[in-house]
């Protein structure tokens, strides 16, 4: 069995274009890397990027792009919300569970993070997280991060 090389991908570029894709619903942004070259393309069904003519006729149907994924793909959204509640403030567990039954759980979240001065905790537990999410994904997936 051949081993397949993996493909550099810049890791500032992966994470602006994760942060791309999460920053809307699943499917409003997209954004895909060459398996060949490495080269992120960005899309958007909510945006006009002004990129629509720099992107290959065969991004959709193609097995070389892989789609860089949503945050909800890698399970850094309510799942993630709860383990830092739990490790930091078990005491408001059920209020933040209960902020998940409604619209507008993340802005109830951070106004309660926010009241309780744990604001700035809350956003490098979950810069920790992505980057491990992330970094698994890439091995997964035959993705070499590089800085450049």
């Amino acid at each position: 069995m051949t081993a397949i090389k993996p493909v550099p991908v810049n890791a500032t570029d992966l994470r602006a274009a994760f942060d791309f894709v999460s920053a809307g619903a699943p499917f409003e942004n997209s954004a895909s890397i060459c398996l060949d070259t490495g080269r992120i393309f960005w899309k958007s069904d909510m945006a006009d990027l002004g990129t629509e003519e720099d992107l290959p006729a065969d991004l959709d149907t193609s097995d070389r792009y892989l789609p860089v994924p949503h945050q909800n793909d890698l399970d850094l959204g309510r799942r993630l919300v709860l383990a830092f509640i739990d490790q930091e403030l078990p005491a408001d567990h059920d209020t933040v569970a209960d902020f998940f039954r409604r619209r507008g759980a993340y802005g109830r979240f951070k106004a309660l993070l926010d009241k309780r001065g744990m604001l700035q905790r809350w956003y490098e537990f979950e810069d920790r997280a992505t980057e491990q999410a992330l970094g698994a994904w890439c091995e997964e997936n035959g993705i070499q991060l590089v800085d450049e």
